[in-house]
C-alpha cells in the first residue's frame, strides 16, 4: 500500500521563498492571534527533524497579561544587571519594557539538552532551530508578522530558570508574532544561490 504523502511542490517553494521578518513596527497592536493558530505553530515546530528523537525545544508561550510579565522580568533583569556592571542604556530598557507588549504572542525559545544520548550541542542547536523555521513558514502562510529575536536577556546565564532552562541548557531567543498592520509584504533579498554552491562531479 502506497501511503505516502503528495505535496504541491509549488506551494512548498512558495511559502519558503516568501517567507519574511516583520518586526514591532510592522505589528498590527491590540488584537491577539486566535490560540488555536498559536498552538498550530507550535505544532508544526515538534515535527522538526531531531538525532535520535530527543526532540530538544522547548517553548514558553507569553500572551495577555504574560506579555507584562516577560517585559517586567527582563527590563528589570536588565536594570539589575546594569548596577553591576554600571552602563545603563534608557533605549534598551524601554525596548525591553515595551516591545514584548506591542506583539499577540512572544515564544521564548530553548535547547533542552538530553546528556544521556551524547549528542554535539551543535546538532541540538540546529534541531531547534528548524523547528523555529517550521514557526516561520507557518507564519507566513498564515499571513502574519513574525520575528525571532536573540536579544536579552537570550545570552544571561542567570535567565535560563525563569523560562524553565537547566544550567547545561539554551534560552536561544525568542519568536515574537503578531496581526501585521499592513498588507504589503516584505521585498526578499538574497544573492544567487549559484554564488555559495560548489559542486563536485567528480
Amino acid at each position: 500500500m502506497n501511503n505516502r504523502p503528495v505535496f504541491n511542490i509549488e506551494e512548498v517553494n512558495k511559502i519558503i521563498r516568501n517567507r519574511r521578518s516583520q518586526f514591532v513596527a510592522q505589528f498590527k497592536e491590540n488584537d491577539p492571534i486566535d490560540e488555536s493558530i498559536i498552538k498550530e505553530l507550535l505544532e508544526n515546530a515538534n515535527w522538526a527533524p531531531t538525532h535520535k528523537l530527543t526532540e530538544p525545544w522547548r517553548f514558553v508561550v507569553f500572551s495577555g497579561e504574560g506579555l507584562k510579565t516577560l517585559a517586567d522580568y527582563q527590563s528589570n533583569l536588565y536594570k539589575e544587571r546594569s548596577e553591576k556592571t554600571g552602563v545603563f542604556k534608557e533605549a534598551v530598557y524601554t525596548k525591553l519594557k515595551e516591545s514584548p507588549l506591542k506583539a499577540s504572542h512572544v515564544i521564548a525559545i530553548g535547547m533542552k539538552r538530553d546528556l544521556r544520548a551524547n549528542l554535539p550541542e551543535m546538532e541540538e542547536i540546529a534541531s531547534v532551530a528548524m523547528a523555529v523555521q517550521n514557526m516561520y513558514l507557518t507564519a507566513s502562510a498564515r499571513g502574519l508578522a513574525a520575528y525571532w529575536s536573540t536579544g536579552a536577556p537570550t545570552f544571561w546565564p542567570e535567565a535560563k530558570t525563569f523560562f524553565g532552562l537547566a544550567e547545561e541548557d539554551l534560552l536561544m531567543g525568542f519568536f515574537f508574532v503578531a496581526k501585521a498592520a499592513s498588507d504589503k509584504w516584505p521585498e526578499g533579498k538574497r544573492a544567487p544561490i549559484s554564488d555559495k554552491v560548489t559542486w563536485v562531479k567528480e
